[in-house]
């Protein structure tokens, strides 16, 4: 294709997407920041609800899904990682959301042990270290695709959480140092090449069909810009062998500001939701600033297959990306004194309502309502969200209790005024012409629906053999 004919599909896909409205907010839910997971754990390091670093509709199974992060500890402490599934009261007539729980709790394991959220130690090497940040099903298959940051990486699991299989990652992400080739895969100590720590596969999505799952690098790589670069990765990946097929790149709004992706959310084949944001608002540690978290869409039809080629210098045709689809900080909720949360991290496409409108849920990510200090001693994090900046005026108290506290005050008032960081749910709904050519993934075959079309291919072919 000539270069001419390449710029004429570009151009043709960015007005296609900016052709695409926006969906519109319906309501919005404030979850429990104490609340317990299904696990059996009764304290914050073993069994505290973690809310949304993705969140995943199984249109199969009409199941939604939860994704927990490596735990409160920040990368100190032995958490087993694991995926929620929830339940919702929706609404099908306006898409309102409420009633939110927690059905079922799979911890992620190899061979009967925790996959946990320690950092790699020694760090070259992966062991049981996991972060996830990004879960699909497929469709195909019904098992659970993770990304994980520490890898970066892609693993696959059953339907009880354990270990099928790694995806090989390709090796220009992996961090390392480029002249010795030494990964390092905890921090970014000696490392001048590959993915930034805390920087890795945080989103993830799977085309509608499961042939293909797509993970996308947080932000640019160190030897492509790193902290100030724009610039990042998607990696397509071929589920059937777990191997990495093309690479592309995409441009975020900014560097600096902590900006990164969050989410991959798979439209169609091509298409795509991202969610950016910057690491601003209500949260533990967060500068309160302006949040900045918005929802783009993109397509990778015309975009070149960057494997081979450095960001910083080649050259290369990006992803296709609209303007803003939505903004997450546009409709905020009274539980947060009307304040937009830092961490929105999980979006999903949900079922069709009777309106004919789809349902999108976007989620927050609310680091337990926990914090650490250099040794390594855990706090609640409390909150006073009618606060002109709520972290200034924070209490932090150590686990489980709420006396002899620091911050803004030695004890949390029993009041109700101080409460700790919520997850945070919204819904918004979108016309199917709005949405354009969403394709829903592919329920994989049962074991009834193989039986019956083997019988119904089977008596085609007598009835073929006694007509002749």
């Amino acid at each position: 294709m000539s270069l001419r004919a390449v710029s004429a599909a570009v151009l043709l896909a960015s007005a296609t997407l900016a052709a695409h409205a926006a969906p519109s907010f319906v309501n919005g839910l404030a979850l429990d920041g104490a609340a317990l997971d299904l696990s059996g754990g009764s304290s914050v390091n073993n069994g505290r609800l973690g809310y949304f670093s993705d969140i995943y509709y199984d249109t199969k199974r009409n199941e939604w899904w939860g994704l927990s992060d490596r735990g409160p500890g920040g990368g100190t402490l032995n958490y087993n990682t694991r995926v929620q599934r929830f339940t919702l009261d929706v609404d099908f007539n306006t898409g309102a959301i409420s009633n939110f729980k927690i059905a079922e709790t799979v911890v992620f394991q190899s061979a009967g042990q925790g996959l946990n959220g320690l950092a790699p130690k020694p760090k070259n090497q992966l062991g049981l270290a996991f972060d996830p940040e990004g879960v699909v099903i497929n469709p195909r298959t019904g098992t659970f695709l993770v990304s994980d940051e520490y890898g970066p990486s892609v693993r696959e699991f059953s339907r009880s959480g354990e270990l099928i299989r790694t995806f090989n990652t390709p090796a220009n992400l992996v961090p390392r140092n480029a002249a010795t080739g030494v990964a390092n895969y905890a921090d970014d100590t000696g490392n001048n090449a590959g993915k930034r720590t805390n920087r890795g596969f945080e989103g993830l999505a799977i085309s509608p069909d499961g042939k293909y799952a797509y993970a996308m690098l947080q932000s640019a790589m160190l030897d492509e810009g790193g902290g100030n670069g724009s610039v990042n990765r998607i990696v397509k990946f071929d589920t059937a062998t777990g191997e990495a097929v093309a690479q592309y790149a995409y441009q975020m709004k900014r560097s600096g500001q902590g900006q990164g992706i969050s989410a991959l959310v798979a439209i169609n084949d091509h298409e795509f939701y991202v969610l950016e944001r910057n690491n601003r608002g209500v949260g533990v540690g967060a500068e309160f600033a302006t949040a900045d978290k918005e929802v783009y869409r993109i397509d990778l039809s015309g975009a070149t297959d960057v494997s081979g080629i450095n960001l910083s210098t080649g050259s290369y045709t990006k992803v296709s990306k609209s303007g803003q689809i939505v903004d997450l900080d546009a409709n905020t909720l009274a539980a947060l004194g009307g304040k937009s949360p830092e961490k929105w991290e999980g979006l999903a496409i949900g079922p069709k309502l009777a309106n004919g409108k789809y349902l999108i849920l976007a989620g927050t990510d609310n680091d337990y309502s926990v914090t650490q200090n250099a040794s390594g001693e855990q706090f609640d994090v409390y909150f006073r969200f009618s606060d002109a900046n709520p972290y200034a005026t924070s209490i932090q108290c150590p686990l489980g209790t709420v006396i002899g506290c620091t911050g803004a005050a030695s004890s949390v008032p029993q009041d109700g005024s101080y409460r700790l960081l919520p997850g945070v749910l919204h819904a918004y709904t979108i016309s199917e012409a709005e949405l354009g050519n969403y394709t829903a993934p592919v329920p994989e075959p049962s074991s009834w629906a193989l039986m019956a079309g083997g019988l119904l291919a089977l008596g085609g072919l007598a009835r073929r053999r006694s007509q002749k």
